[in-house]
């Protein structure tokens, strides 16, 4: 299987590029346009400042390049973030596919620290607008009743329609979403132990 990784001005894409080995995968990561429409799987990772990130990539028209990605899109912490249609950190417009507005967490309470740092459990229940409960995503089947997993983030994303999966810090939010042939995690499965490597597995058997 081909499995591409965007390449662009964010940290922390290494730890999912041995995720992918451990699983007997060698991925490629490239910002080579015609390498991600290629792919038959895409990941779209990273931690880092939204405006740079989004900078680097019209610099290279990758924001046009994977909105346009036909094939399954999986995007991690920032890369969840660039996918919606805006972000409060640093006033950015973001890719679109998701038509939500990222937030920066405010602290409630003195215990309430940003960024929210560490192990959290998801509501993995997936839900529409009227509260009925629709069932589990196929990105998050497999994970048992209360899985726990590693986020590290300060802004988030309100919980919407495209809402698979939620997470309560502060407030609940979206700690993944999919829409149409995009998939998001808020949180990090490449450092969420066992939980993390099926949600990888999930994305990557679809």
């Amino acid at each position: 299987m081909n499995v591409a990784i965007v390449k662009y001005n964010a940290g922390n894409i290494y730890s999912v590029i041995n995720a992918l080995r451990r699983m007997g995968i060698e991925p490629l990561l490239t910002d080579d346009a015609e390498l991600l429409k290629s792919a038959d799987k895409v990941l779209f990772p990273g931690q880092g400042h939204a405006g740079e990130a989004m900078d680097y990539l019209r610099a290279r028209r990758l924001d046009e390049v994977i909105r346009d990605l036909k094939q399954p899109v999986f995007g991690i912490c920032v890369g969840q973030q660039l996918l919606c249609r805006h972000s409060e950190e640093g006033n950015t417009d973001c890719i679109g596919i998701f038509d939500a507005e990222v937030k920066r967490f405010l602290p409630q309470r003195h215990e309430d620290k940003v960024p929210c740092m560490g192990w959290n459990e998801l509501d993995v229940r997936w839900k529409k607008e009227d509260g009925r409960c629709e069932g589990v995503d196929p990105l998050m089947e497999g994970l048992g009743e209360h899985p726990y997993v590693y986020f590290v983030h300060s802004y988030y994303v309100p919980v919407c329609q495209e809402t698979i999966a939620t997470a309560d810090y502060i407030l609940p939010y979206s700690a993944s979403m999919h829409k149409d042939n995009f998939y998001t995690c808020q949180f990090h499965p490449e450092k969420s132990g066992k939980v993390g490597e099926r949600i990888i597995k999930n994305f990557i058997d679809l």
